[in-house]
């Protein structure tokens, strides 16, 4: 088996995604601007819902989007919540590394609790 080693603007993904949790945090996949487009924006919240839903149940997802003039905390990042923490193990596992229009996606597991009180 051949492990690769991939680096990120700094971030070294092999490096692991903290402690599991139920809550996935994706990054490096869209640049904020393309969420600012509501069609755009309803497409890549299906999109991920729909490819999330093949690792376990997706309780919910959070994609903080752009607000003109005001520093939105976790934009570009997308949140999914899933219903148990092995759902999330194997959705992070395949994410890892993965494309996504033409960016390598990186994973972290994210803490619960702050993400119901959508502190991104």
């Amino acid at each position: 088996m051949l492990l690769v080693q991939l680096q990120v603007q700094g971030i070294n993904l092999a490096e692991g995604a903290g402690p599991p949790t139920e809550v996935l945090c994706l990054m490096n996949m869209i640049p904020p601007e393309e969420l600012e487009d509501e069609e755009e924006y309803g497409d890549i919240l299906e999109d991920v819902k729909e490819e999330c839903g093949k690792y376990g149940v997706v309780r919910s997802l959070e994609i903080p989007r752009p607000i003109k003039g005001v520093d939105v905390p976790g934009c570009g990042k997308i949140f999914v919540e899933f219903n148990s923490i092995i759902d999330c193990q194997q959705a992070q596992q395949a994410w890892t590394g993965r494309k996504f229009s033409n960016r390598v996606v990186v994973t972290s597991y994210y803490d619960p609790d702050k993400y119901h009180r959508r502190e991104f």
